[in-house]
């Protein structure tokens, strides 16, 4: 890469020291400490919404927790932010993070600018979910030390571009870490984004029946009992594009459609207790058990292997040789 600042220098290392190039992905109210820890034990990024913690308080003491827990592999501990103008906590959670010894923040709903200065001074790298090109050019020049690119088939919020077509042409303008996010749900898929020039697999919904996830018997059930056409395009949850389960939909509205007037984002919607969307990404059908975080991450380093063995075999036998 060119450019090596020193937090995208560090962020560098993190993805060459996982075991794996996933991030469990945040989730809200489904992502906890119990996820998280999991995730960085087993040597993948683990990934937590800072609005999952009722407080700036409580997240404070998330995050000491886990650094005790985990050791040097809290670095892989990486938060996910809302910078949405709505998000009444941001000033003080953005104070809280600085303050801790995590690898990486996630900037989701909006501009990352106002986050990436007093991180990255703290030596915190800075990643911003993008769906569109020009998102994506917005959050380069504004200095992010990575990008995640939401694409077709991504769980909660979710974008349209074609994943390969989308990495194509943020590689051709970015040179930092990017995270490709949308329908990868083994390791053949992990693989595949990291040869089409991503470095990592954004994977939440295969990690959603989980028993460290904090999603419900219900909820569990349903992604387990779900595939691929069972899955919804709507803006009702936020007003944004999101790929929800449709049996959430289904109880929810009348017409069945998941469509809403709505056009804004209210970092309410995320903090309230009321009832929450069922969200799910097209890999929902590989999720077929409840099992614990560490046989799914064990699972996707097995198939990842052998995906690369047969690649490596398949180029050996199949390409003509050179001169």
């Amino acid at each position: 890469m060119s450019d090596m600042t020193p937090t995208r220098t560090a962020l560098a290392d993190i993805v060459t020291s996982l075991t794996l190039p996933v991030v469990a992905a945040p989730m809200t109210r489904v992502s906890g400490p119990e996820i998280v820890g999991a995730a960085c034990t087993a040597g993948i990024i683990g990934s937590i919404p800072a609005h999952n913690a009722p407080s700036t308080a409580h997240l404070d003491t998330l995050l000491t927790d886990l650094e005790a827990e985990l050791g040097e592999r809290s670095r892989l501990v990486m938060p996910n932010i809302v910078v949405h103008r709505s998000n009444r906590r941001l000033a003080a959670d953005i104070e809280c993070l600085a303050a801790h010894r995590i690898g990486a923040v996630i900037a989701s709903v909006g501009a990352p600018d106002v986050i990436i200065e007093p991180l990255q001074r703290a030596g915190i790298a800075v990643l911003a979910d993008v769906a569109t090109m020009r998102h994506a050019q917005r959050a380069a020049r504004a200095g992010v030390d990575g990008l995640v690119l939401l694409t077709a088939g991504a769980g909660g919020q979710t974008g349209t571009a074609n994943p390969f077509a989308f990495v194509r042409a943020v590689r051709q303008q970015f040179d930092g870490v990017v995270a490709l996010a949308g329908g990868i749900a083994d390791g053949r898929s992990i693989l595949a984004a990291q040869v089409a020039g991503a470095d990592l697999a954004y994977l939440g919904t295969r990690f959603l029946a989980t028993r460290e996830s904090r999603a419900d018997a219900d909820y569990q059930a349903a992604v387990v009992n779900a595939d691929l056409d069972d899955v919804r395009l709507t803006t009702a949850v936020s007003g944004l594009r999101s790929s929800v389960l449709a049996t959430w939909i289904e109880e929810h509205f009348d017409d069945n459609s998941g469509r809403s007037a709505s056009t804004g984002f209210s970092h309410d919607v995320l903090t309230s207790t009321e009832p929450f969307a069922w969200s799910a990404g097209h890999a929902v059908a590989a999720v077929t058990a409840i099992t614990g975080l560490a046989v799914v991450v064990d699972t996707l380093r097995a198939e990842y292997q052998r995906a690369a063995d047969e690649t490596r075999a398949f180029l050996t036998h199949s390409l003509p040789s050179t001169v």
